[in-house]
């Protein structure tokens, strides 16, 4: 994931400004990462909408990533995004993670918390795309020598931006992780996601991303995923997305898939 706004939030302000029918209404419950310290489900490229002020997102999801030795992920994990002031959102993840290794049986355990804040700086006009500032605070709680956790603090300094154009949206972010714990490397994170709303039920979009070295001796990762969201109702959604590695696949991503349920309200 561990995937902190992608697809869900992003038509939120698309349907309010196209109509005031019923079918921008179910979009309207749309909010947003993945899975561990990466964020806007179904993908990891975040973007920068924040949850309506007293409005509330609960999402339950699995996610998992395969490489050449190991098989690791979340289920369940659970992401929480609260709207408490006017263009400011709180967000927390709280997974129940797994570890597979070649050789060795499963873990599972407690993974690592992630908390983060959305903040608005930019709304988006017809000449200035959306613009938050996106930073997260995640705590080593997980066993990392089980293969659970990072074993250090991390803090990710990032911006995001996003742009409409009917019914078609983009959006990207940036950002650089302070990655504490032995033999972790700060790194660069960069992610550009498009996607098209084809009806009120259903949007369905790409994105491509690229991770520096997280840990010494390990190579850097370029990937991408596919995937959308089902609008069940105004306040239900499913949330699907699966991709692969392009860049030293065998070590870092030879496949990654992503499945969550939304609730709003």
């Amino acid at each position: 994931m561990g995937r902190s706004g992608g697809t869900r939030r992003s038509f939120e302000s698309l349907a309010r400004r196209r109509s005031g029918t019923a079918s921008s209404l179910l979009l309207l419950a749309l909010a947003l990462i993945p899975c561990g310290a990466r964020c806007g489900p179904p993908f990891q490229t975040d973007d920068p909408a924040v949850v309506a002020v007293g409005h509330t997102e609960l999402l339950g999801f699995y996610q998992s990533s395969l490489t050449a030795t190991s098989r690791t992920g979340t289920l369940p994990g659970l992401e929480v995004h609260l709207g408490p002031l006017e263009g400011v959102e709180l967000d927390l993840i709280t997974p129940l993670t797994f570890a597979t290794t070649s050789g060795q049986g499963m873990q599972r355990g407690y993974g690592d918390t992630t908390f983060g804040v959305k903040y608005l700086l930019i709304r988006e006009s017809e000449t200035s795309p959306l613009l938050s500032l996106v930073p997260k605070l995640v705590l080593p709680t997980g066993n990392s020598n089980r293969g659970l956790g990072n074993g250090g603090s991390q803090i990710l300094l990032a911006v995001a931006a996003q742009k409409a154009w009917g019914d078609f949206q983009t959006y990207g972010n940036a950002g650089y992780w302070i990655n504490n714990g032995p033999l972790n490397l700060n790194y660069w994170f960069v992610g550009w996601e498009a996607q098209y709303r084809f009806s009120p039920s259903w949007i369905l979009g790409a994105e491509v991303f690229h991770t520096t070295a997280q840990v010494a001796g390990q190579p850097p990762s370029t990937g991408f995923n596919v995937g959308g969201v089902y609008f069940l109702d105004p306040r239900n959604q499913l949330l699907f997305s699966a991709g692969r590695g392009l860049q030293n696949v065998s070590a870092t991503n030879r496949v990654s898939t992503y499945l969550g349920y939304q609730i709003s309200f």
